[in-house]
């Protein structure tokens, strides 16, 4: 076996580790890959027998490329001033996925809007600490500061994750859960979606215009009544790894996906994207794929 061919399968081996943790911190899996692509682009001009530890080196230089693409993204964001949605990954939910392989694959999005409010250096510092056990001696060495400074970072962003509403359920009652909302939907059972809903539940809907935030279970209610109403189909699908609802016309074009967020038994939060510009950027199961 040659260098090359045999650099290749080491990495290889490493690979969907190092895209876990780009996607986590990045917060989108295409941009996970380019960046793991950047890491092997610098691998493969080192020097034969110049790295001792290549777990150890590949996860560094994963998270120097990604604090790199952080900052930078941080300074255009400073320049043009935009609320963007984080990304969705949309999927068949069977009700008996291989939790570990989901919880690999998929980033919750209540869990993404958190992270998208840290700073570049919180971000990194808790994604690769409290989720991937880096040890806060190499996390410094990435973030170019000391190990108290990145313990900091973490420290700050940990405050931040748990004063957000992150799911406390889990997943089969999440499910449970959706499930009942969309029954409660259908049926138009008022009181039943009272016992689903979160008096103080926010919903959030991406438009083709921008973004409209409705509050509170009575408006809530409302826009769902009015929803019931209209010649749709929905079906409960995961989106970023958690049960989620996509609908779909009669004739099968898909017309919303809503991210549920699920606390102590109701739902506090939905993202909802009903922008078909949108929707037709992203990969969705069909209505027949899901017994529809």
């Amino acid at each position: 076996m040659t260098r090359d061919s045999s650099l290749v399968t080491e990495f290889d081996d490493h690979r969907e580790r190092l895209v876990a943790m780009a996607h986590r911190m990045l917060g989108s899996r295409a941009d996970g890959e380019d960046a793991v692509q950047e890491v092997w682009l610098r691998l493969a001009r080192q020097e034969q027998g110049s790295i001792d530890n290549l777990p150890g080196w590949l996860t560094t230089v994963t998270g120097r490329v990604c604090i790199d693409m952080l900052r930078a993204r941080r300074a255009r964001v400073a320049t043009v001033p935009q609320a963007d949605l984080p990304e969705f990954t949309v999927s068949e939910d069977t009700e008996a996925p291989d939790e570990a392989a989901v919880a690999t694959d998929a980033v919750g999005l209540a869990l993404l809007v958190v992270l998208d409010s840290l700073g570049p250096d919180e971000r990194l510092a808790f994604v690769l600490h409290d989720i991937f056990a880096v040890p806060f001696a190499e996390i410094a060495q990435i973030l170019g500061a000391s190990t108290d400074a990145a313990k900091m970072s973490a420290s700050r962003a940990r405050r931040k994750v748990r004063g957000a509403d992150l799911p406390s359920d889990g997943r089969q009652r999440q499910r449970q859960v959706v499930d009942a909302f969309l029954k409660a939907a259908r049926d138009g059972d008022f009181d039943a979606l009272l016992q689903v809903l979160d008096p103080h539940i926010t919903w959030r809907s991406y438009g083709p215009d921008g973004v409209t935030v409705t509050l509170g279970v009575t408006e809530v209610i409302a826009a769902t009544e009015r929803g019931a109403r209209a010649a749709v189909v929905a079906r409960r699908v995961l989106v970023n790894g958690a049960p989620g609802v996509l609908t779909w016309s009669r004739s099968g074009v898909p017309l919303s996906v809503m991210a549920c967020t699920v606390r102590h038994g109701r739902i506090v939060d939905v993202v909802a994207v009903v922008d078909p510009r949108r929707l037709a950027t992203m990969d969705l199961p069909t209505c027949d794929e899901i017994g529809g």
